[in-house]
Formats: structure tokens, sequence, C-alpha cells
């Protein structure tokens, strides 16, 4: 049923911005790690973070009234719940996701001038710096694919291989769920310097270092690792145009035996391009934040890997947000 739009509603929408602006913030700030189990004053909390008083006290009660943070007089707590979900070393930690979202917002901001002149949108580094702001991006991958991962990978079952390459595995974490799905495989990570070493830790953690081989290089201007019986390409293809998918999937391509397979793991999107709403506003996102990605269909993605030489295209997994699975093969 479509929806009732009234001036309430629609000014509803354009406040929408206040909450995420302070929890985006807050993240930022790194405050819920600053609070800690205590219960600090607005003094402490200003000196432990190096903030205008007047500024962490209006966002302190911002938080407080959102229902986030507890108040007793002048001091200040993290709810048990709050600090499972929002502390670095909360058990359900989505900190991360949240830092990153924050960098999101910063470029959706400057949505109408992207549409006007089809730039993408200015980085603006947050206060962690660009080095923060990657590990951040590194780690929200990671906050959302474990969670998503060792289902994922179940449901896509019987996937066998001898030798996996993930490209752009950032730090591991769908490896980690292949390798466990299928205890003598072996697989290579390949991805930029900087995220290799983030790779090695949380492998090492794992106890899974032994089985995977590690390859610094950009799949942009680099050619892939051969002698793979699957490619997993998770979370990519809505970062390029299709003509640099079509390069990419020669890229993996070649990278294969004969027989290998390809798998994508990304948003699917009906012909009509309006649904899933997930895939419509992750091609906003995609607009801001690239000069050319953007969310497809599977009738572009099949033939896109037909250009690069794969056949038998198939959607093995649908989901309404970025867990479809597309795979294909290298001809015998």
């Amino acid at each position: 049923m479509p929806k009732r739009w009234t001036a309430d509603r629609v000014l509803e929408i354009t406040r929408g911005f206040q909450p995420a602006c302070i929890l985006a913030a807050a993240a930022d700030l790194d405050l819920f790690d600053a609070l800690g189990s205590g219960r600090p004053t607005v003094d402490q909390i200003a000196r432990r973070l190096k903030c205008d008083k007047r500024g962490i006290t209006v966002l302190l009660d911002a938080l407080v009234a959102l229902q986030i943070l507890n108040k007793r007089g002048n001091r200040y707590s993290v709810p048990a719940r709050v600090a499972s979900v929002l502390t670095r070393a909360g058990s359900d930690s989505v900190l991360s996701m949240v830092q990153h979202q924050a960098n999101c917002l910063r470029r959706w901001d400057q949505l109408a001038r992207v549409i006007k002149t089809g730039m993408p949108a200015r980085r603006v580094p947050s206060i962690r710096g660009e080095e923060g702001d990657t590990a951040s991006f590194i780690g929200a991958m990671h906050d959302i694919s474990s969670r998503e991962a060792p289902r994922l990978v179940r449901a896509i079952q019987p996937l066998q291989f001898k030798r996996l390459l993930d490209v752009g595995g950032g730090s591991g974490t769908w490896t980690i769920a292949f390798l466990r799905a299928n205890r003598s495989g072996k697989a290579t990570i390949f991805d930029l310097p900087q995220v290799i070493p983030l790779a090695e830790m949380r492998l090492t953690t794992a106890g899974l270092r032994s089985r995977v081989n590690l390859v610094e290089g950009n799949f942009h201007t680099d050619q892939l690792p051969a002698g793979f019986d699957l490619a997993w390409i998770s979370a990519i293809v809505h970062q390029n145009s299709r003509q640099q998918n079509r390069q990419l999937f020669g890229k993996v391509h070649r990278a294969l035996d004969i027989g290998g397979r390809i798998a994508i793991r990304d948003v699917l999107m009906e012909k009509s391009r309006t649904a899933p709403v997930y895939g419509a506003m992750f091609a906003v996102n995609m607009l801001v934040g690239t000069e050319r990605g953007g969310t497809f269909t599977f009738e572009e993605l099949r033939a896109d890997l037909m250009t690069a030489g794969f056949i038998g295209a198939r959607v093995v997994h649908q989901d309404e947000g970025m867990n479809s699975v597309i795979i294909a093969q290298k001809p015998r």
C-alpha cells in the first residue's frame, strides 16, 4: 500500500539526520570507551577526550535523551547492553560500522551537489584521520560480515575447493568462514598493502594463518595470482562501473584453472531498479562515494561475466540486502 504523505511525515524524514549525527559524533570521539564502566563527571569526560566542556555536555545530554546513556546528577554511564555494541571490545560491537557510517553521512550531505555535477562527494577525513577511517572501514566490513559469513557460506554449499582466491578479502572474514566449512582447502587473500597486516592478525587469532597465503596488490591495476578453482568476489562489484567489472572478471578468469568457478556476493537489483529498497539506497551511497559504482541486475552481471568468458551464471542465493550470490564457471 502506498504511503500517505503528510507534512508531519515529510518533516520527520528531514529531521532523521539528527540522532544519526549525535551517535556518529559519539563514535568518532570514542566516547563510549572513554566513559568505561564507571560514572565519570562532565569535567572528567571533557579532560579524557580533550573536548570543549559545553560541547561534550550537550552531546552527553542528547545521548541520555535518546536513551543511549544514563545520567545521575552530573555523572554519566554506559548501560551494559549499549557497551556490548558500542565499545571496541564489546561482545556484539558495531563501533567500526558506526564510525564508517559517520563517514558515509559526511558524503551524503553533499548529495545535491553530486547530482548536479556528476562528481562524487569530496572526502573529508574524520577527526580520527585517514588511517583511522581506513581501519574503521575494514573493521566495519568485519562487524557485518562476521555475523553473515558462516550462515551464508552454509547456505551456498556444496561449494568445495582446493584453492580459494579471496579478491579484496579485507581482514579475512570470508576466508575464515570458507576454510572452516572446508577443512582441507587452502586460500589466498589478495588486497592492498595496508590491509594485509589486518588479515594476518585476524587469521592468526582464528588459528588459520598456516592455510592462507597473503598477497599484496590492487585488483584495478595488478594481475591476480593464478591456480585457483574458486574465486570469491565479495561486496566489490558495486564499487565499479560495468566496464571495470568486465576487466575484473577477465582477471579472475585468467586466475582460475579450467572448470574453476567465480562466486559473487553483492546487492542484486530487480529490473525496475526500485527494489529491493536496500539496493536503491545503496546505489545512492555509491553515487556519492565512487566515480562509477552502482547496484546491478542479474542480467547485467551475467552479461558482464559472459563477456569475460564465464558460462552458466546463476543465482544460488537471493537476498534483500548485500548477500545475494551468483556463481559462474570457466569452461572446461
